[in-house]
């Protein structure tokens, strides 16, 4: 997990320098050597003693901020067709986010739940605290059903200080109990991102051929034929993640969706987009 965490972080922060996100603060880049026309203010002044060389201090910033990722680990976490089900992507991008947080100097932490909160890791900003976040998310499996209004409450009543919550999950729940959750921390004066996690499937559902639908949660099956159902879904997809992208709109939260099929680029850079608006 730390491997994997490491290696999406620095392949995010390489291509970074050639994004149009190039300014964002991102401490774990550290220094690269001086070149004609870079300002001065940027030179790192202790290592150019050590070295008698010049070298540019990038994107490091000393703060507090506090986070709270969440992670959905019910079974309906369990699905997947891109060679990584929603779980594991939801688990790669909470290391990954830690990863980040962490080496920025802002406090991370850790819940996971399903029907109740499974763990609950505090924010804190030392580096040997990732090893316990990334040891968490190593060994925790998807179980059981879901309760995602339920558990945003839970956490929100233990929460005493403010700070930036991150909710990774499917979302496949009663719309107005997530939004009234998410709501909850809102109303605390916290500043809320939601990372909605779907597989492609889920949203176009290109499925062919006879297929045997299984309810992962309820084990319920079901026989048919997609192309009956096709058109049908897609209408109530769009409109369960449109509910929940216009709720979340109303109560100043950041939705975005993502798909397990896309790079863990697009959710890093939405987290620090966040970030660089908490300043």
């Amino acid at each position: 997990m730390q491997l994997r965490a490491r290696m999406v972080v620095e392949g995010f922060i390489v291509g970074l320098h050639k994004s149009p996100y190039h300014g964002f603060s991102v401490e774990f880049a550290e220094h690269r050597p001086y070149m004609p026309g870079d300002t001065l203010r940027n030179l790192d002044w202790k290592v150019f003693a050590k070295t008698d060389r010049f070298y540019i201090k990038q994107y490091e910033e000393e703060t507090n901020l506090k986070c709270y990722v969440l992670l959905d680990v019910s079974n309906s976490m369990n699905f997947g067709t891109t060679g990584v089900t929603k779980f594991q992507y939801g688990s790669y991008l909470a290391a990954a986010l830690s990863f980040l947080m962490i080496q920025q100097r802002d406090a991370a932490g850790l819940v996971t739940y399903d029907t109740d909160l499974r763990s609950y890791h505090p924010p804190r900003s030392v580096r040997t605290y990732l090893n316990v976040i990334l040891s968490q998310l190593e060994n925790t499996e998807p179980s059981s059903e879901t309760d995602i209004g339920k558990n945003l409450h839970a956490v929100a009543d233990r929460i005493r200080r403010r700070g930036l919550i991150i909710v990774i999950s499917d979302l496949l729940d009663d719309p107005a109990k997530i939004l009234s959750g998410l709501r909850h921390f809102r109303h605390d004066g916290h500043e809320v991102l939601v990372l909605h996690t779907l597989d492609p499937r889920e949203i176009d559902f290109a499925f062919s051929g006879d297929v045997r639908f299984k309810d992962l949660e309820t084990k319920d099956e079901m026989a048919t034929h997609p192309w009956h159902l096709r058109k049908e879904y897609r209408e109530l997809i769009r409109n369960f993640i449109e509910q929940l992208r216009r709720g979340c709109r109303e109560d100043r939260i950041d939705y975005h969706l993502l798909n397990t099929s896309k790079p863990y680029d697009e959710a890093l850079i939405q987290y620090l987009i966040k970030r660089k608006q908490l300043r």
